[in-house]
């Protein structure tokens, strides 16, 4: 198989993921704050996305993401590859943990997140783990690979809690179930309005790069709905 019949067929996962946007970003990883001081650190104004919804923003369609997607376990510790293409590309491999020194990150057990039955992404039922869209790529393959963590549930702060934190430049590392470790660099930290998310810019094409996205809630809490009303989305890519 050619490289681009093989990166054409995880186009069609990640075209697929499009679908599920819309409701992951409306009931995606939204708990009740707890009772601290301190809210969770927000984007810095610098960092701000100018990112906006628009006329071509993809629309969900009638399909659904395969729930049955698994990553390849034929290769043994690959290593990225580039070409003329593409820039760093590793081969399919499940995440089992996720460091980012900077914000005081270092989760193990990664789980898989897939589709409810009114189709929107599940949440990790664990505050002190992080899930990934199993659905999607990879963190290392080509396209948007997705891992999502409550930022805080009544108890304290959870996984996610300094994302609004991390900078421009920071080192984010992927441990993978193949013994290999996808390491990423921030490219920038944004926050949107879960009622005008830019569908297109967080899943969309990703222009020959493997990339991350690492998603949790934001903004102000609404006590009246127990919601946050933003999401924070860190945009980074394989190095």
């Amino acid at each position: 198989m050619s490289d681009s019949s093989k990166f054409g067929g995880r186009r069609g996962s990640i075209a697929a993921a499009v679908t599920v946007v819309l409701l992951v970003v409306g009931g995606f990883l939204v708990v009740k704050s707890f009772s601290g001081e301190t809210p969770p650190p927000q984007p810095d104004a610098a960092q701000a996305a100018q990112d906006s919804p628009s006329s071509s923003t993809p629309q969900p369609s009638s399909s659904s993401p395969s729930t049955t997607t698994k990553p390849s376990s034929s290769a043994s510790k690959p290593a990225p590859q580039a070409s003329s293409d593409f820039g760093p590309i590793m081969t399919p491999s499940a995440p089992v943990a996720l460091v980012i020194p900077s914000i005081g990150v270092n989760t193990k057990g990664i789980v898989d997140l897939r589709l409810g039955k009114n189709g929107e992404l599940e949440a990790p039922t664990d505050f002190d783990k992080a899930g990934w869209y199993a659905g999607g790529p990879t963190p290392g393959e080509f396209g948007p690979s997705v891992i999502g963590a409550h930022v805080d549930s009544k108890a304290g702060p959870a996984v996610f809690y300094r994302l609004g934190a991390l900078q421009k430049g920071a080192s984010v590392s992927v441990l993978r179930k193949d013994g290999s470790t996808a390491r990423f660099v921030v490219d920038r930290v944004a926050r949107y309005a879960k009622a005008d998310f830019p569908t297109s810019t967080v899943y969309g094409d990703t222009k020959g790069r493997a990339e991350l996205r690492l998603i949790t809630c934001g903004g102000a809490f609404d006590q009246s709905t127990g919601h946050y009303v933003d999401n924070i989305v860190a945009f980074a890519h394989l190095t």
